[in-house]
């Protein structure tokens, strides 16, 4: 079965995916219980991308899945052009799904004559006719404020916690965030590993130079504990891998990483295996190619947590039901 039809048979719900991530989509797809609708999707000689569904999706309320991952520009580009087929094909509803957003860490100006490309992202989306955005674990809550609809911002921290739970001494950890910046989800990680003590590692960054920063000192209860850092994203990893070294430094027992996107831009394969972590755990919002796991690297499917939030949309339930009330 390609879509789901709603109980009173007025409503259709399809999903169709880009090329970035096909084994994500296969897997909400499972979950869903659907097949994705049939679309052929290839580039010119010049590069142009061009795509076409293979049924009607007429009058459907569809679901466009697409995961920023490397070429990001690409896939992008191929959201976008997937999304104006949907509006052309007379589409009821179209619902972005981005679990990873590109631009997301540009969402304001740190200098004079900058973008704010997280909101031309945004902007984008809506005039290549998108009703509605869904993504996982935006890299600033302001991001939803950018988008002219409705905006479902899902998150990782209930997959990543419930893993997390089975690794650590709940009596004898420390959550730790890498930067002041993310205290309050810090304390939110805490509240689910038992309310235990809190850290966060001061860190300098010079805004001229992207991918690099430099950890000097943890503040917090570190000594002889567990040690859990949580972020939004690992890229290059050089906040990650230094905020592991100043905790190992200051006598933590051991030191767990947990990030929901896991870009690994050369050279963070490399620092991760080297850093001292004794586990670093990411979720698929984005693909892992091979050449980028290692013994350490634990992956968690995000796939039963979208297929849920796409069905709530559907079903005109609530998305925030998922989380408690706390999303």
């Amino acid at each position: 079965m390609t879509g789901i039809v709603s109980h009173d048979g007025i409503k259709q719900l399809v999903l169709v995916s880009g090329r970035a991530h096909p084994e994500l989509a296969q897997s909400v797809a499972d979950a869903l219980g659907i097949d994705l609708v049939p679309t052929t999707a290839y580039e010119f000689a010049n590069g142009e991308i061009y795509t076409r569904f293979g049924e009607s999706v007429r009058g459907a309320d569809a679901f466009v899945l697409q995961s920023h991952a490397s070429p990001i520009n690409q896939w992008i580009m191929e959201q976008l052009l997937m999304v104006d087929a949907l509006k052309r094909a007379s589409a009821k509803t179209i619902t972005v799904v981005a679990p990873f957003y590109g631009y997301a860490r540009q969402d304001k100006k740190h200098r004079g004559r900058e973008p704010i490309s997280a909101r031309l992202m945004a902007d984008l989306f809506k005039t290549a006719g998108a009703d509605r955005l869904m993504s996982i674990d935006l890299h600033s809550a302001q991001i939803q404020g950018f988008f002219d609809g409705p905006v479902d911002h899902l998150w990782a921290m209930p997959i990543l916690t419930e893993y997390v739970r089975t690794r650590v001494d709940l009596s004898n950890v420390t959550v730790v965030s890498p930067d002041a910046g993310r205290i309050r989800v810090a304390e939110q990680w805490a509240a689910k590993l038992g309310g235990g003590p809190l850290a966060f590692v001061h860190k300098t960054r010079d805004i001229r130079r992207p991918n690099q920063a430099v950890a000097n000192r943890v503040v917090g209860d570190v000594e002889g504990r567990s040690c859990v850092i949580t972020d939004d994203l690992i890229d290059t990893a050089g906040t990650i891998t230094g905020a592991v070294r100043v905790l190992l430094e200051a006598g933590a027992k051991d030191v767990i990483v947990a990030a929901t996107h896991g870009v690994l831009s050369a050279p963070a394969v490399d620092r991760l295996q080297e850093c001292g972590a004794r586990e670093v755990i990411i979720t698929d919002t984005l693909p892992i190619d091979d050449d980028k796991r290692f013994p350490k690297l634990t992956v968690l499917s995000v796939a039963p947590l979208i297929a849920r939030a796409i069905r709530e949309v559907f079903d005109d339930g609530s998305v925030t039901s998922l989380f408690d009330g706390n999303a």
